[in-house]
């Protein structure tokens, strides 16, 4: 049908009859892929943080070590690590909407039967984990595929941030839920209940979602003009990969994603037994403690994010920007994680870890929208190669703050090292990140 066509139709009703509702008309589509991809992002969360409550009675029930413990924690991450290059791959090739629907119903599934996994053997949950992670490791590529389509260059850091705002929401969602879930109806509750939000989900995305907007008859022609100009490469060959991913843009937003997990990881998998072990709160006290600090990230990166974008539409170069926003972040969590030390009641411990995660919340203003600055036409390779990097301190992170506390008894080594970790991610960023394409 010709676009003269198309207007006629829309403009010509029978009498009687009410309008037909035009393209556009009413929540720009751009903001609905934002906002499904925020809710896939938080479904992410829930299932993925609830077992760090569940696990605090698992450990009892199947007398678990510490040790044992941090390797089911970090398990999940084998697979994430394992399958998140090739999901950004695929989001590529065949289009972020197919790749990410199939992946939440994925993840959603092996969340269900991670009881019985669980029941069956260490070795089977370990193996449910990792399945867990390959599930979830294609839903950062393909929204930012689908991003690099819809999201015009000045809402960037808006859209990144609230896609990743899911992040904190999630968090506080698996703590808080799946600790009133663990306290009421015991541990396997809070892998029933998520499981089932993310299959509903499901039903939701694919009727809402199309992977190409200057094809789909529900956007408008004024929310067709802000679409970025880029046409989106279908394929990502070995030179490609050499020339694009080895340079040194890349290689800041690399290290600056690396240090940032590190503290995230640490943070979701560990928080609610520090305050179950260190200062002595119950199982359900502990993940309320443990929830409260994301809604402190969820703000900051919003505030964030809007300053950012409204900065650089007023004039601010773009890479000193992303480096404000990257390089405070990760020095600010740093500083307020070693204060943890000199937290001597579980209100201080709260207060010094909602400052943090609102310092660790300023960096999706940073390294995530310098994604698309870097690599507008392949940004869902790009986000695939940077967290598969990212997704090491999950495994080793995860595991060696296990292993620290089997050996030094206390949680003092283990954030004076993702303290360290900070500091060295703002340098690097700060010295290497630009934000010119390395696409051609």
């Amino acid at each position: 049908m010709h676009r003269g066509e198309h207007v006629d139709r829309l403009g010509s009703e029978p009498p009687g009859q009410e309008p037909a509702a035009r393209p556009g008309a009413g929540w720009p589509r751009r903001h609905i892929v934002v906002a499904m991809t925020f809710a896939a992002c938080v479904i992410s969360y829930t299932d993925r943080v609830n077992i760090s409550v569940a696990i605090v009675a698992m450990k009892d029930h199947f007398g678990w070590t510490e040790t044992e413990k941090g390797f089911v924690l970090s398990s999940f991450f084998i697979g994430y690590m394992m399958f998140m290059f090739p999901g950004g791959l695929l989001s590529t090739r065949f289009g972020g909407r197919i790749v990410l629907g199939v992946s939440v119903l994925a993840w959603s599934v092996l969340t269900f039967l991670t009881p019985r996994a669980a029941l069956t053997s260490f070795a089977t949950l370990v193996a449910a984990r990792i399945g867990m992670g390959l599930g979830e490791a294609a839903m950062f590529p393909g929204a930012f595929e689908l991003f690099g389509h819809w999201i015009p260059v000045h809402e960037r850091a808006r859209a990144s941030a609230r896609m990743l705002s899911g992040i904190p929401i999630g968090t506080i969602a698996g703590l808080s839920g799946g600790g009133w879930l663990v306290a009421q109806y015991g541990w396997p509750a809070a892998f029933y209940g998520f499981g089932l939000v993310g299959l509903l989900w499901v039903l939701a995305w694919f009727p809402t979602v199309s992977n190409r907007p200057r094809s789909d008859p529900r956007v408008g022609e004024e929310e067709r003009a802000l679409l970025p100009p880029v046409a989106i490469s279908s394929e990502f060959r070995a030179a490609t990969f050499r020339r694009e991913l080895l340079r040194a843009p890349v290689a800041a937003i690399v290290g600056a994603h690396f240090a940032i997990t590190w503290s995230l990881y640490v943070l979701l998998s560990w928080l609610p037994s520090y305050f179950n072990n260190v200062q002595k709160l119950g199982i359900a006290r502990a993940g309320l403690y443990s929830a409260l600090p994301w809604i402190a990230m969820f703000a900051s990166s919003q505030i964030a994010a809007s300053v950012s974008d409204r900065m650089i539409k007023t004039g601010a170069p773009v890479g000193r920007t992303r480096k404000l926003m990257q390089c405070g972040s990760l020095l600010g969590t740093a500083a307020l994680l070693l204060s943890l030390q000199h937290a001597h009641s579980a209100l201080m411990a709260e207060a010094l870890l909602c400052v943090a995660t609102a310092a660790l919340g300023v960096s999706f203003a940073g390294f995530a929208p310098a994604m698309l600055d870097v690599a507008p036409r392949n940004s869902a390779v790009v986000y695939g190669f940077s967290n598969m990097v990212a997704t090491l301190p999950g495994i080793i992170g995860v595991a060696v703050t296990g292993w620290l506390l089997d050996v030094t008894g206390t949680y003092a080594a283990a954030f004076a090292l993702t303290a360290a970790v900070s500091v060295l991610g703002a340098i690097v960023f700060g010295l290497l990140f630009r934000p010119e394409p390395v696409t051609v």
